[in-house]
């Protein structure tokens, strides 16, 4: 029987997902990219194995990997966004907040991704349609929430609005302190979080279309029903850009008014 695309993009992370696993706390040579950026040994080899199981299954495929770039047609229809590990600064740190990030774009629209935490032993993933985290072969329905209050928010460049909004503003607004809690874990996992229920939100600058860090995490949050837009409130990927996405529309209006406060009064 033919793999869908669904189990391919679940498979691929969690191949990558064992990758990350086994060579956790183990010496590792950094490759250096620019500035302070860097990748791993156990990136470069999670995004080997990953593109190893998908080229394996749709041989046609385009592919954008994180540490590889592009290979396949340029006017493919079909294109993989693989982040093999993404934490990479935790996982050198020997912290366990990383993820795997698998999305397939068909056309304009993400059919389908997996987010897999190789620590946890869970794999989110969606076919597009409904939203599901995996445990021991289990599928269970994410549901959004809003209860914990929790705020997880991207404190990495780039900041391509820093004149009219930077995240470490926001964390300082009062009215942010005194309805949400922040937190920071540096990892894209947090925005898969944000569909499971265990944050309310999650908030990035940037400009977000083909990120292989960030499809997964959207395409969760859009199909476990959360409200995803633009750091302004406008379409995703137009405008300004960035993201805000929320596990329910009081918390999205809340955010959006806080971060309102920091645009210009002329605009």
């Amino acid at each position: 029987m033919l793999i869908t695309d669904a189990e391919l993009a679940r498979a691929a992370a969690e191949a990558g997902a064992a990758v990350v696993y086994a060579r956790y706390g183990a010496p590792l040579e950094r490759f250096w990219k620019s500035g302070s950026d860097f990748a791993t040994a156990a990136d470069i080899e999670a995004e080997n194995t990953i593109l190893d199981v998908i080229r394996v299954a749709r041989p046609e495929d385009a592919v954008t990997g994180e540490e590889s770039g592009r290979t396949g047609s340029g006017s493919a229809e079909r294109m993989w966004l693989v982040d093999p590990l993404c934490g990479t600064l935790n996982y050198a740190a020997r912290s366990m907040l990383v993820a795997v990030n698998v999305a397939l774009r068909v056309g304009s629209d993400v059919a389908v991704a997996a987010s897999a935490d190789p620590f946890a032993g869970e794999v989110f993933w969606t076919d597009g349609d409904q939203a599901y985290v995996r445990r021991s072969g289990v599928d269970e329905e994410l549901t959004p929430s809003s209860d914990s209050r929790l705020v997880d928010v991207n404190l990495d460049p780039p900041f391509p609005n820093e004149m009219s909004f930077q995240a470490a503003r926001l964390l300082a607004d009062p009215g942010f302190i005194e309805r949400f809690h922040a937190r920071v874990v540096s990892t894209t996992l947090a925005v898969a979080w944000v569909a499971a229920g265990r944050r309310a939100a999650y908030v990035t600058d940037g400009h977000l279309r083909d990120s292989v860090h960030f499809a997964s995490g959207i395409a969760l949050c859009q199909a476990a029903g959360c409200v995803v837009t633009g750091i302004h409130g406008q379409p995703l990927h137009t405008g300004a850009g960035g993201l805000i996405a929320a596990a329910d529309q009081e918390t999205h209006a809340a955010l959006l008014e806080l971060i309102g406060n920091q645009l210009p009064p002329d605009r």
